[in-house]
């Protein structure tokens, strides 16, 4: 029960794209949906899929889970790509700063030519 007063709290704090655009696109065809709309709308017979009929109202929650889920992973990619890109950077950055101050020593030892 305290899931679904949180899942409504989160309803409530939803922004408008969220509330308007689904999670997901069904690739299903239209009579197809409708075929799935039906079977869901009968109740199950069988003692497991009565819970998992019960328990249907979680499906945007879990949905909106897994999209969290699917979002931080993406963020820990980019997190990691960019930390590489930084390090490919002060490599670079060093090996410059390593380049200017050997050219500014070569002018300070008096040429033996």
């Amino acid at each position: 029960q305290w899931v679904l007063q949180l899942a409504e709290m989160c309803r409530r704090l939803e922004t408008k794209e969220e509330k308007v655009l689904p999670f997901y696109l069904s690739s299903l065809a239209d009579e197809e949906q409708r075929d799935a709309q039906q079977v869901l709308q009968e109740p199950p017979a069988e003692p497991l899929a009565q819970v998992l009929w019960d328990y249907a109202g979680l499906e945007r929650f879990w949905q909106r889970v897994n999209k969290v889920t699917l979002e931080e992973q993406v963020l820990l990619q980019k997190r990691e790509a960019l930390r590489e890109g930084n390090r490919w950077l002060q490599e670079r950055l060093q090996q410059y700063l390593a380049g200017i101050s050997m050219n500014q020593e070569v002018p300070s030892h008096p040429s033996p030519v």
